[in-house]
């Protein structure tokens, strides 16, 4: 006969318990150790496919199949409709999950259930979890999953053990062939601007990239884009009419009484008058109009969403670095724009709210962007810009991009550090002008906690809103 779990209890004692459950807890990586496991992860690259996300979810017992998702695709603006969705949904009352990527100051902020991320202990199990799945998927000879998939496979399982009634998903590249697009569930699908971006893996005409990002459609969804090209219009048309899938177009012209600050932005829309956003930057009107519109879309399907629940979710929406004002006496800005067409939005809004304006540039890009197109688009319109160096694989240095800016403007300084860039931006601005600090979002995170800093400091005092998304007073 086998011992009896008495038995083996009497026989351990008190000391031989303590030290089963140590065994145990040690079991679980510490937080510091799930952070250098991510950063290992970086060896297995990106790689387009659904292979591993089946191999991972089968393993997981498919968390992804027992939730509902409005998914979103794009190339700009995917972000700011995903935050308005959520906002608006967890104004209504439901429990709602939400998956991003990038992020700015936080690792956990990809993953949040309400106004919480995900917690560190809870992180740290799950992504024990997927070591030891992945180290099984290696070992039948499978290949070893990248980490955003795994990272997607962590939220799959934290929505579910969460109980979440709908999750915002947010695509990492294209639509098609990416890692989040295991989901079938799919309540809704959204397409945000399309432009050119990740060519060499989307295609290189529009088209192909409206195509791509059409792939997240699925048979039951509804789909809403935001009007663009026709040839892009085209592409969703054709793929809406292939599944069945019922196809709103939001054209951005259909707004009415638009009022803009850098404050806040007023506008109506679908039969809402005077809705409000507290982001400034002229493309968030059309953002808020398509989450409106898939919220109408929602409601037509039964889900119960009061009007104040839109009012307040996109008032209440904060979305950092992306035309974030961090400070006045100077204005101090912060935008995500690192592609073509987010260079020209940007490049629109300094027009707009900026004219006769001094503009200092702090500029930091990745390696493999479109450093020519966006710089081009931007630099006429500065006075001094400064480059600051990126780090990681795709890093690139303030002295490799200085040189490109060079091309589009005569004067331009390469900083030693983001610290460097802000004192020198500072240094060379009077009260009347405007820095403008852009490009890849992994920089920004840093940039605005030094200017937080920095901005106490002087008289130019922090304004609107904390990193953390808490309302200053001033």
């Amino acid at each position: 006969m086998g011992m009896t779990e008495e038995n083996r209890e009497i026989l351990m004692g008190e000391e031989g318990k303590a030290s089963e459950k140590g065994a145990a807890a040690k079991a679980v990586m510490s937080y510091q150790e799930t952070m250098e496991y991510v950063e290992e992860l970086g060896v297995y690259g990106s790689v387009p496919g659904l292979v591993n996300m089946e191999n991972l979810c089968e393993k997981l017992g498919n968390p992804q199949n027992e939730l509902s998702f409005i998914h979103v695709a794009g190339t700009n603006g995917k972000g700011s409709v995903s935050a308005f969705l959520f906002e608006i949904l967890r104004a209504a009352g439901y429990r709602v999950g939400r998956y991003i990527s990038p992020v700015i100051f936080d690792y956990r902020e990809r993953i949040r259930v309400g106004r919480r991320l995900i917690g560190k202990k809870d992180l740290c199990r799950l992504m024990t979890k997927m070591r030891e799945i992945c180290e099984e998927l290696v070992s039948e000879g499978k290949p070893h999953p990248t980490v955003f998939e795994i990272e997607t496979a962590v939220a799959f399982a934290y929505f579910r053990e969460k109980g979440c009634q709908l999750v915002v998903l947010e695509t990492g590249l294209g639509g098609a062939l990416d890692a989040t697009n295991i989901v079938t569930n799919t309540l809704a699908a959204v397409f945000t601007s399309v432009s050119y971006d990740h060519m060499r893996v989307l295609g290189g005409t529009l088209e192909e990239i409206a195509g791509n990002k059409a792939g997240i459609m699925k048979p039951g969804c509804f789909a809403v884009a935001l009007k663009g090209t026709e040839g892009v219009m085209e592409v969703f048309s054709q793929k809406a009419k292939v599944f069945g899938v019922p196809l709103t177009l939001v054209d951005a012209k259909e707004a009415s009484g638009v009022k803009r600050s850098l404050e806040k932005q007023v506008f109506s829309y679908a039969g809402y008058k005077n809705l409000t956003i507290s982001l400034p930057g002229s493309w968030q009107v059309e953002n808020a109009m398509v989450s409106v519109a898939v919220i109408k879309k929602l409601k037509e399907s039964g889900f119960a969403i009061p009007d104040k629940a839109v009012y307040r979710g996109l008032l209440d929406t904060f979305w950092p670095g992306r035309f974030q004002v961090l400070a006045s006496k100077p204005y101090f800005i912060a935008d995500g724009a690192h592609n073509r067409d987010a260079a020209k939005r940007l490049a629109e809004t300094i027009r707009f709210y900026f004219t006769n304006k001094r503009i200092i540039y702090i500029i930091g890009m990745l390696r493999d962007k479109e450093h020519d197109e966006i710089l081009k688009e931007t630099c006429p319109l500065a006075e001094q810009v400064l480059t600051i160096s990126t780090k990681g694989e795709r890093g690139f240095s303030a002295y490799d991009l200085a040189c490109i800016a060079g091309k589009y403007h005569s004067n331009v300084t390469a900083a030693d550090s983001v610290e460097e860039a802000v004192e020198l931006a500072y240094l060379l601005a009077d009260e009347k002008a405007v820095i403008i600090a852009f490009g890849s979002l992994s920089y920004l995170g840093n940039l605005i906690k030094t200017v937080e800093k920095a901005s106490a400091k002087k008289d130019g005092k922090p304004i609107g809103r904390s990193s953390h998304g808490k309302q200053r007073k001033n």
